[in-house]
């Protein structure tokens, strides 16, 4: 900590605790103006203004609510982000926004917003939602004016800072995880030996591929008919039943999230039970694409949105056909897909007849085994970049936390 304030005194506050003896304690209303959002929907004949939610800007109507600085709060949904906005704006129904005092800095209002226990003050319903009474009365401490100025000022050039940082990062792994594809798609493609003469595929997405491979449609390759999943209800998490994989548990990555484990009892789940080595994939919506092998020693069975296939591993391995979906050429044939039709929606027929390109068994299992490695490097060192960008998130938030409640001294 850079420096500290000669005297403290206890202010009062749990989440605040100890702050410089001249700061003022007070609730947040008799420091600033709250107001209530409102529907912009009669004022869409121009795009001239921007309109704020949660999330920020997301349309533009033809007026404005208020013209110069301001807070913005969440009522209803999303009640955990202020934002800061300047000029003319409106704000929607579902947001509060909240106009400073003139001893007030309103940037200084956004910091400290930033560090309030909205879940203290969130009511208990289905969807988070901040009355203004309890908003206004939150209480908060407050420097001077002039300390107040240069907090924001010392915060602003920090944060920026810090975000700056964090970009850099978030590059990084964007490189990287282009680089994982770029090796995925380079090794089901064009195999691990870089001498053999090649061939035109046939297909416009794949390109050239060795003179020896084989380019046919997936279901050349199954071992039977593709199944969709079962449709019912998730049960409460029960060990001793079968895993119930829906499309919210894969991820980006192809694994599967442990904080969603759900269960289908196995009476229910018998018809849908998985084998090792079963592929799954998801056939519309978000997700739609996204391929999960399921290696697992666990029992489990697929819910519905999920189609599993069933790969005759004497000719296709399922570990290779796994990385074939994590490549560009795959990409490449979704996008065709998608281009063809107004839903994003894949079923088993389309997928049945997804062009495969395919090498001698133990040329897939040496690609297999070679990507296993290559993208557990990959993989190692985007971990790494996450973990700093979350070191750098947690340092923002405490070197906020210190400045806006005067554990830190801002010179």
């Amino acid at each position: 900590m850079e420096n500290r304030y000669d005297k403290y005194k206890d202010s009062g506050i749990a989440w605040i605790r100890e702050i410089p003896e001249h700061w003022e304690v007070t609730s947040f209303k008799r420091k600033i103006t709250i107001n209530n959002g409102k529907d912009y929907k009669d004022f869409l004949d121009a795009e001239i203004y921007p309109v704020i939610g949660s999330g920020g800007c997301f349309t533009y109507c033809s007026n404005y609510m208020y013209d110069g600085e301001a807070l913005l709060l969440g009522r209803k949904g999303t009640i955990d982000k202020p934002l800061y906005v300047k000029g003319k704006f409106w704000a929607v129904d579902t947001m509060f926004y909240a106009i400073p005092h003139t001893d007030l800095n309103c940037k200084f209002a956004y910091y400290l917003a930033l560090m309030f226990p909205f879940n203290l003050y969130s009511t208990s319903t289905s969807l988070p939602s901040l009355t203004q009474t309890d908003l206004g009365n939150i209480l908060v401490a407050f420097p001077f004016i002039d300390e107040q100025q240069s907090i924001a000022t010392y915060l602003d050039q920090k944060c920026s800072e810090i975000d700056e940082l964090i970009t850099l990062q978030d590059e990084m792994i964007t490189k990287l995880q282009s680089y994982k594809q770029s090796v995925i798609t380079e090794a089901v493609t064009k195999g691990l030996d870089k001498n053999v003469p090649l061939k035109d595929s046939g297909i416009e997405w794949i390109g050239e591929i060795p003179e020896h491979w084989t380019s046919t449609v997936f279901k050349k390759f199954l071992s039977e008919t593709m199944q969709y999943g079962a449709n019912e209800p998730a049960e409460e998490c029960n060990y001793n039943d079968p895993r119930y994989i829906r499309i919210t548990d894969i991820k980006d990555d192809g694994t599967l999230r442990d904080d969603t484990f759900k269960s289908l009892p196995l009476e229910k789940a018998k018809e849908y039970m998985l084998n090792k080595g079963d592929l799954l994939f998801a056939r519309s919506g978000a997700t739609v694409g996204k391929t999960f092998l399921y290696k697992e020693d666990y029992a489990a069975c697929f819910a519905g949105y999920l189609i599993k296939a069933r790969c005759n591993k004497n000719e296709l391995l399922p570990n290779f056909v796994f990385y074939y979906t994590l490549s560009n050429v795959y990409q490449n044939w979704k996008n065709s897909i998608f281009i063809q039709s107004t839903i994003q929606n894949i079923g088993a027929d389309k997928y049945s007849v997804m062009p495969i390109i395919v090498p001698s068994l133990s040329e897939q299992q040496s690609i297999a085994n070679y990507l296993v490695q290559k993208c557990s490097e990959i993989d190692e060192l985007i971990s790494i970049k996450q973990q700093k960008i979350e070191k750098l998130k947690d340092y923002k938030k405490s070197l906020i936390f210190e400045c806006v409640t005067g554990k830190r001294k801002v010179s």
